[in-house]
């Protein structure tokens, strides 16, 4: 019923917990286990893997299934959740459907309909021929299936979005996912240059029953454009093409108005790193191993408070610019740990410019994401750490997004 499925499961009772666990994994679910709401906030908000859906009790030791769920939702969009709810509880399930959230059971349940509610809430598996690539927010995961389905049809596809999405990463996946990966995939680069007539036409010459990607597609001339929708007509080749967001534009100065509505009708659309910010922080994630492998004396990894500065950053050069800035902090990390001072040097001396608040806000936000680092998420602990009541490292949090 669940093979291949991952499953967070937030629940501090240990006898339900290792129950639903046991039953679980009987399924075939991967599960986690985490008995606090500290510890489940960063596996499901940035996951190593994919999570199918959250299994969580409203009530916990260290605040309630709709603290986790609501700060979820500030940063992203969660995983569908199946809240377990006392009867006195079920006023605030229902606030959470409401609010997003997929559906709860009230104790006491039967684990079988336990499973059922549960398989009604995950999304079917469209991704699962192709492991996920772009990232693990919801809108990552959708992109992910475009691309599925885009290697199993035919038709000519657009892939639009800022610069340093990976556009041409995606479009090399619908080749390889497709039946026509036997013969080439070839690349002709617009925004490199100016492409010819010959350049476009030894170039469809060469991807004969294989792709033709065409990177920056708007900035192919009128007499290209022209020869492109003619041989579209009479060859066997797949067009792939990117384009940023504003190719409709270039309809007014010399885009063909027929060849835009042929690629829009089939078009998959990137959005920014700065509006998926777990992909941020899961796409560094992915990329430290390797360039730490270069490193005479390796890293130990992340520090907690440079993965809030990579979430928080608006990166307008997409993943472009985090490959750049985390390899450069990769190399000139001193210490074990990644710092923000890594990442974002020139935040040194921007200081002065900032608000006394903002650089309060910021200031917290680092001293408490330490203490919790330090403390493996325990915030007893962290605010023995910080010298201040759990409550008020509690509210803190909160207005911190931590």
């Amino acid at each position: 019923m669940l093979e291949g499925r991952r499953i967070v499961l937030v629940e501090d009772d240990e006898i339900m917990g290792a129950s639903l666990v046991q039953r679980l994994e009987l399924e075939g679910a991967e599960v986690q286990w985490h008995r606090q709401m500290l510890r489940a906030l960063p596996a499901i908000r940035t996951p190593r893997k994919p999570v199918d859906a959250v299994i969580c009790d409203i009530r916990l030791p260290d605040g309630t299934g709709e603290e986790l769920y609501e700060t979820l939702t500030r940063t992203g969009h969660p995983p569908a959740f199946l809240f377990i709810t006392g009867q006195g509880s079920i006023d605030q399930a229902v606030r959470l459907i409401r609010s997003g959230a997929m559906d709860y059971i009230a104790k006491p349940f039967d684990i079988a309909q336990l499973l059922i509610r549960l398989t009604h809430v995950m999304q079917p598996r469209a991704d699962q021929e192709m492991p996920p690539e772009s990232g693990i927010s919801e809108a990552a995961r959708a992109i992910d299936r475009q691309v599925a389905d885009a290697a199993g049809r035919d038709t000519p596809v657009l892939l639009r979005g800022g610069p340093g999405l990976g556009k041409v990463r995606l479009a090399r996946r619908i080749h390889e996912h497709s039946d026509r990966r036997a013969a080439p995939a070839v690349v002709i680069d617009a925004l490199g240059g100016t492409v010819d007539t010959a350049a476009l036409a030894g170039a469809i010459s060469s991807a004969g029953e294989g792709c033709l990607i065409i990177v920056g597609i708007g900035r192919l001339t009128s007499d290209c454009q022209d020869l492109l929708l003619a041989a579209l007509r009479k060859a066997d080749f797949r067009l792939i093409a990117t384009a940023g967001l504003r190719l409709d534009e270039k309809v007014v100065d010399h885009f063909r108005s027929d060849l835009l509505s042929l690629l829009t009708s089939h078009e998959i659309v990137v959005p920014a790193l700065s509006e998926r910010p777990e992909d941020a922080v899961w796409l560094a994630r992915r990329l430290f191993p390797s360039m730490n492998a270069r490193r005479a004396s390796p890293l130990t990894g992340i520090a907690a408070s440079a993965e809030e500065a990579i979430r928080a950053h608006d990166w307008p050069g997409n993943g472009r610019e985090l490959r750049a800035r985390l390899l450069r902090a990769v190399e000139a990390a001193v210490g074990d740990l990644v710092l923000t001072s890594d990442l974002f040097p020139e935040r040194a001396g921007d200081a002065g410019s900032r608000s006394l608040a903002e650089v309060r806000d910021a200031a917290e936000r680092s001293q408490i994401a330490a203490a919790l680092e330090r403390t493996g998420g325990q915030v007893r602990e962290a605010a023995k750490l910080l010298r201040v009541s759990r409550t008020t490292l509690w509210e803190k949090m909160q207005k911190l997004g931590l």
